[in-house]
């Protein structure tokens, strides 16, 4: 990221931030919980260990799920429930769903993840046909 802040919002748009600071990391992770969290192949998160999150509208909104038993959460909007960006200062760490962003970003995925656990069905998903909008 420039210095310029990166702003995102909840798909019902209730939810509102705005993020200060350098992205370290874009992983997607193909792990069995952010599969199920995500309900698609992986989950797409930017990780940060210095940037900072403002809440500009909606944070009453924000719910936080942790996995009983480990270390997984997700936050998300208890209206239209999109994944939100997780602060983890117990980790030091700031999690944040890149599909969540408004503002474009300048850096692609550094890795899969969790490569071994993806669903049997995500292999060579570059090669399916691919259409503009909406089959026909």
């Amino acid at each position: 990221m420039d210095d310029e802040p990166i702003t995102g919002q909840c798909l019902c748009g209730v939810v509102k931030f705005r993020i200060s600071g350098k992205f370290e990391s874009f992983f997607l992770c193909h792990c069995a919980r952010c599969r199920k969290g995500s309900g698609s192949a992986h989950s797409a998160n930017l990780f940060s260990s210095t940037a900072s999150l403002t809440w500009v509208s909606g944070a009453q909104n924000v719910k936080t799920f942790r996995l009983s038993g480990g270390r997984h959460m997700r936050s998300f909007c208890a209206d239209c429930g999109s994944a939100l960006p997780l602060p983890q200062p117990e980790e030091g760490l700031l999690v944040v769903p890149a599909g969540s962003l408004e503002s474009g970003i300048d850096r692609r995925p550094d890795a899969h993840i969790c490569w071994a656990s993806r669903a049997e069905w995500d292999t060579d998903l570059a090669a399916i046909e691919t259409i503009d909008g909406l089959p026909g």
